[in-house]
């Protein structure tokens, strides 16, 4: 019987046949914390006389939640990983340097491997296809101590996405579609593994936004063949000897498949508080919005900020609207200044901060106030995500975000780009 991506990995790593639904304990290739949930992690470790790291070249303490911290006690947090790092060898990703899941593929996943982080957003490396998947804080100190992990190998779900999208449509509308589609909770512990002629044309950019938003849906992981697309990434990134290809068999066994034309979707919107919660943005041009934020793990890539500038180009924010902008990464940072990407957005008026997760996770940068409505890139709605319980967040692409904040009202950016 044929496997797919996640047995084939699984397996790899338990040195033996592996088959959905089955529990195991396989070793870790890469392991990761971040700032929220690194001091726990270390913490827990400690407690059991296991501080160290079994791979500490592999594993890495990212500061980025709240980077540069806005309270001493984060800033405490901050000295638990500095000092883990300096015991154990781990590499220690500084305040500036970017959020985690962007370093991640940038500099430390290949494909075949198994990435376990203390974050639920570690399936972005999917789209290397690797088998990388969020832990709970204690999982990962073990894992990180250890170098192995148990698991139950995930049922997988086909997702096949085929068509070309219309122009002002992005990988942003289509998984924000698909999680409409099924629901917040409709893939729970499912790997998704996304194919189809529209994924295999996809650059990595885009295929990391997909991966990113599997958990989403209740996914365990967010998987993409590797491919030519990879290959070139990897080489891009002084990887190309790590290249390998992974893909599911043709007669692997699949829990569900789902197929979408993705000449149907529009540009899609999550509203409060649910990210399953999407209607077509044309349908929203009442809501008034007073912050736009364009970054994250999610869309905070160099080509979301190029997006997000064809739009602002030689315009102006709304007089109502504060627009945050926070590239993912200090390379996409700098990459950004050098292609003049950062003046244009300052100068439609844009605030740009420090690499980092920034206003996502409500930690600072960016808080709410009561009432307020904020159109986002990020993955997550939630009742209090920016910080207030009483706020309001809208998801969107980068387009659709940006084509907001110039009309100060949730707008379909099909209208602005097809004039240009």
């Amino acid at each position: 019987m044929g496997k797919t991506i996640a047995e084939k990995i699984i397996g790899e790593h338990c040195a033996k046949e592996v088959k959905a639904g089955e529990f195991v304990v396989a070793n870790v290739d890469v392991t990761a914390v971040q700032d929220g949930t690194g001091p726990l992690t270390i913490q827990e470790i400690q407690k059991i006389n296991l501080e160290q790291a079994k791979n500490p070249e592999r594993t890495i303490l990212f500061i980025d939640h709240a980077a540069p911290s806005p309270r001493k006690e984060l800033s405490n947090a901050h000295k638990i990983l500095r000092d883990f790092a300096k015991k154990t060898g781990a590499i220690l990703s500084e305040v500036g340097e970017g959020v985690c899941h962007q370093r991640l593929v940038e500099d430390y996943v290949n494909p075949g491997e198994i990435l376990v982080g203390a974050d639920s957003h570690t399936c972005t490396s999917g789209a290397l296809g690797a088998f990388a998947t969020g832990m709970g804080s204690t999982d990962v100190g073990i894992a990180i101590a250890l170098g192995k992990t148990w698991l139950k190998v995930p049922e997988t779900y086909k997702i096949v996405v085929n068509g070309k999208f219309q122009q002002g449509v992005y990988a942003k509308d289509l998984i924000l579609h698909l999680i409409g589609l099924i629901g917040a909770d409709g893939a729970t512990y499912k790997a998704l593994e996304f194919t189809g002629a529209t994924i295999k044309n996809m650059p990595m950019a885009d295929r990391f936004t997909l991966s990113n938003m599997a958990v989403e849906a209740g996914g365990k992981a967010g998987l993409i063949a590797s491919d030519e697309i990879t290959r070139e990434y990897l080489i891009s990134r002084g990887r190309g000897d790590k290249f390998r290809v992974i893909d599911s068999d043709p007669d692997a066994v699949f829990e569900r498949i789902i197929e979408i034309d993705a000449s149907q979707i529009e540009p899609t919107v999550s509203c409060p508080h649910t990210v399953d919660n999407t209607k077509p943005a044309r349908e929203l041009s009442d809501i008034k919005v007073d912050q736009v934020f364009i970054g994250t793990c999610t869309n905070g890539r160099i080509e979301d900020l190029r997006i997000a500038a064809e739009i602002l180009k030689g315009k102006k924010v709304h007089p109502d609207v504060r627009l945050l902008v926070v590239p993912a990464s200090k390379e996409i940072f700098i990459k950004a200044s050098r292609e003049g990407i950062l003046e244009t957005l300052m100068e439609a008026g844009a605030a740009i901060n420090t690499p980092g997760c920034g206003p996502c996770v409500g930690v600072h940068a960016g808080i709410l106030g009561d009432d307020e409505v904020c159109l986002a890139t990020q993955n997550r709605n939630f009742q209090g995500r920016m910080g207030n319980p009483k706020g309001n967040i809208y998801l969107s692409s980068p387009a659709t975000a940006a084509f907001s904040a110039i009309t100060g009202k949730i707008s379909d950016p099909r209208a602005v780009l097809i004039i240009q």
